[in-house]
């Protein structure tokens, strides 16, 4: 197989010009950031985690790239075209990468809290009272849907107007589009449920097929592109991190991410991320198999 794209943690092989094989590595990226560590057993747990949410779509009816897991790190999907220069997206354009990450979240928490606190983002917009002290860990009365680019360097957020100029999206394509991520979130949020889990946030990527009919792409459900809580420790007032935020966290703390964010605000130089440390690699490596079998309900 030839290498075909080469991601931040997955490897893309073109495997007969029709089907694609991911390979999901063991490096972990945070703030578009390769990080010069790697975390033993991620890949397995997140190519598994990734196939089991595969298989609900499956039986909620919604399409996605999806067609075969083989274990244990490496999982076949549908090929389709990665344009990145959005001249060249039309309405009529089939079988190609839409643009955009789709972030919906439930709960403030991580960069949302900052910007509250920031007072970039309102109580009131958000749907609480305007007065509100809007604390971590609030649920949202509603769902926030947020969107970013998805083929830039950095990922940029984006207007609904911008969102559908980019990746020429029609109204009505778009609004399907976030119809089925509220769909599939209600179903995460119920499995989550059970296991006394809360799905906070996460992200979701789309394509369309040769039809031009939206499909779920990449992988979304894991601790890589969603967030998670533990009901236990939410209900004594914790907010134990049960996903990659815990690595965001350790660079927030040791201070990187403030000159990451300083450079990149004024458009300098931006400083190389340290790699973990190895005590840091080993609660990382427990929380993804943790969370693999939180989630699925099998053993790792």
């Amino acid at each position: 197989m030839k290498l075909w794209r080469q991601g931040k943690v997955k490897d893309v092989y073109d495997v007969d010009g029709h089907v694609l094989e991911f390979v999901f590595t063991d490096k972990i990226s945070v703030f578009d950031k390769i990080i010069p560590s790697v975390v033993p057993q991620k890949g397995e747990t997140l190519c598994r985690t990734s196939a089991f949410w595969f298989q609900m779509l499956r039986g909620m009816g919604i399409k996605s790239h999806f067609t075969e897991l083989i274990p244990p790190n490496r999982m076949r999907v549908k090929k389709v075209a990665v344009i990145t220069d959005y001249s060249k997206i039309t309405p009529k354009t089939t079988n190609y990468l839409i643009p955009l990450e789709v972030i919906c979240r439930h709960y403030v928490a991580g960069s949302l809290f900052d910007r509250i606190n920031e007072g970039r983002v309102t109580p009131k917009e958000l749907g609480f009272p305007a007065k509100k002290k809007v604390k971590y860990g609030d649920e949202l009365p509603h769902p926030m849907i947020e969107v970013t680019t998805k083929l830039e360097k950095v990922d940029r957020p984006l207007t609904k107007d911008e969102a559908m100029k980019i990746s020429a999206l029609s109204k009505s394509e778009y609004d399907d589009l976030v119809e089925i991520v509220l769909k599939i979130d209600a179903e995460i949020a119920d499995e989550a449920d059970q296991r006394e889990l809360i799905h906070v946030d996460g992200k979701k990527e789309f394509a369309f097929d040769e039809d031009r009919e939206l499909m779920i792409v990449d992988t979304f459900g894991t601790a890589d592109e969603d967030r998670w809580w533990d009901w236990t420790d939410v209900s004594k007032g914790k907010f134990t991190e049960l996903s990659k935020e815990m690595v965001r966290q350790h660079y927030r703390k040791t201070g990187y991410y403030d000159k990451l964010k300083k450079a990149r605000d004024a458009g300098k130089r931006e400083p190389a991320i340290p790699a973990l440390p190895g005590k840091k690699i080993k609660e990382v490596t427990k929380l993804y198999i943790d969370l693999f079998e939180r989630i699925t309900g099998e053993s790792y």
